[in-house]
């Protein structure tokens, strides 16, 4: 059985065509043109290439998330930090399936966080975007999600 594998890639090495083509897909499904043509015509492709492409790349949040998600990060050894990601993840309808925290060596900890993410009531990008913000997280590092 020929089984297709995914990738989750960050936009920043993407050749641009993908980019225009999701460009296209946003000002579609907010109903921003009137028709596909004037979506390519804006986004600065052609029709082809939005028809060849457009079934086969999607943001991490349009359906392309599975039930759970493991995160990996480097958080300074300051009091709170820990808690205050959980309570992101929770605030956010994700559920804590394991936690994995490592000693602080040098004033940083390792920790890994396995949650289940089938409910969440954000993006998964803005769900990131609010725990790399907060003072203490040095690194997020998404490494799976099932």
């Amino acid at each position: 059985m020929n089984t297709k594998k995914f990738y989750i890639i960050s936009e920043d090495i993407l050749p641009e065509v993908f980019v225009k083509v999701m460009l296209a897909k946003e000002l579609i499904n907010a109903n921003k043109v009137q028709s596909i043509t004037e979506a390519v015509t804006q986004a600065g492709i052609s029709r082809s290439t939005y028809y060849k492409y457009c079934d086969h790349i999607f943001y991490l949040e349009d359906g392309a998330l599975g039930n759970s998600s493991t995160i990996n990060l480097i958080l300074r050894h300051e009091s709170g930090t820990l808690s205050k990601i959980l309570d992101i993840i929770a605030q956010c309808n994700g559920n804590i399936l394991t936690i994995t925290q490592n000693p602080p060596e040098k004033g940083y900890a390792n920790v890994s966080i396995h949650f289940d993410i089938s409910e969440i009531s954000t993006s998964f990008n803005d769900l990131l975007t609010l725990i790399k913000a907060l003072k203490g997280v040095e690194q997020v590092t998404l490494i799976s999600m099932q």
